[in-house]
């Protein structure tokens, strides 16, 4: 369902491609499209290559804690939605615009030709161990923040005056925000946030500050990595996150994937970004409803499906 034109002649953004981040994993994914396609199967077998070790035991026989490893999280799910993309497109099908929430932003890329499969891989790889590496190196943690506005939530992290650093690192939905830091400044977040009123405060499992100045060193690592490889103009706008803006060219890419690592996750503008370019299908390519979540608290109109099952590849139309 590629392009659409008007009667003027001008393409109209239709339908847009979503890739979930970490959270999404789930023991089994993508069996399926390793037993029962060549695609699937050849991709798991590169990738088993160019990580150095057996992902796809891990994938598909867990267990649940070592896929919740960041180093195995995300591979696994850049595979699992890469392979996905990848079968809609032998289908016939392509998107007008992509976006991914975070880790998700190299599955949309791959499925744009920013970079082949193995290129994308390659980077997930550096990016993954960074930050795995810089979590055991620098003690953090997030936390969900659940109803509250977007200014009041930043102004709380603003206004810490404590030890160690606190930010908002996902801004997800309107009155559903992240944060993320050290462990004494987020905790003292999260108690100054029920006292202005939030609904819901929970702190998440995660084995880092992640999209927070504390992974600064990650950073310099896949800087490194991602200006070593070249990367092409993608076939589709890609909705960063963070700007919330389309680029297409791939410098604009390589310094937005570096500027990923330490800044906020604009999912929600990304999101209403896309509505306001004239999307009105929004599919999740990959395990999971995050996203389907996350779309519905943003506006309750829009029409959001999923495919993370060789089935659904089988059974898809817009």
């Amino acid at each position: 369902m590629g392009k659409y034109v008007n009667q003027m002649g001008f393409n109209i953004l239709k339908t847009a491609w979503l890739f979930p981040g970490q959270a999404s994993q789930k023991v089994g994914m993508g069996k399926d499209l390793f037993d029962k396609t060549d695609l699937g199967k050849d991709y798991f077998n590169r990738a088993t290559e160019i990580l150095g070790y057996d992902i796809q035991t891990i994938i598909f026989n867990g267990p649940e804690e070592k896929l919740k490893q960041t180093q195995f999280t995300q591979p696994s799910l850049y595979i699992v939605s890469v392979i996905l993309g990848e079968l809609l497109k032998e289908k016939g099908f392509s998107p007008n615009a992509v976006a991914g929430h975070s880790l998700g932003e190299y599955s949309a890329l791959a499925i744009g030709n920013a970079f082949d499969f193995e290129t994308g891989l390659s980077l997930v790889k550096v990016r993954a161990e960074s930050m795995a590496k810089v979590g055991e190196q620098q003690t953090g943690t997030m936390a969900a923040i659940v109803g509250l506005d977007d200014e009041r939530v930043s102004n709380l992290c603003s206004e810490y005056s404590g030890n160690g650093v606190v930010v908002a690192a996902n801004y997800n939905s309107p009155g559903q925000v992240v944060i993320s830091g050290t462990p004494d400044a987020v905790t003292a977040v999260m108690a100054s946030s029920k006292s202005s009123g939030a609904r819901l405060v929970v702190q998440l499992n995660v084995s880092g500050a992640f999209h927070s100045p504390l992974m600064s060193p990650a950073r310099e690592a896949l800087a490194h990595s991602i200006n070593s490889f070249e990367i092409s103009n993608s076939l589709f706008p890609v909705f960063t996150n963070v700007d919330g803006k389309p680029v297409t060219k791939g410098d604009d890419i390589k310094k937005s994937l570096i500027r990923q690592l330490e800044n906020p996750v604009l999912w929600s503008k990304s999101i209403l970004s896309m509505k306001n370019s004239g999307i009105e299908t929004f599919i999740e390519i990959g395990p999971g409803k995050v996203l389907h979540g996350l779309n519905k608290r943003i506006d309750r109109k829009m029409s959001s499906q999923g495919v993370e099952s060789l089935e659904q590849v089988e059974n898809f139309y817009v």
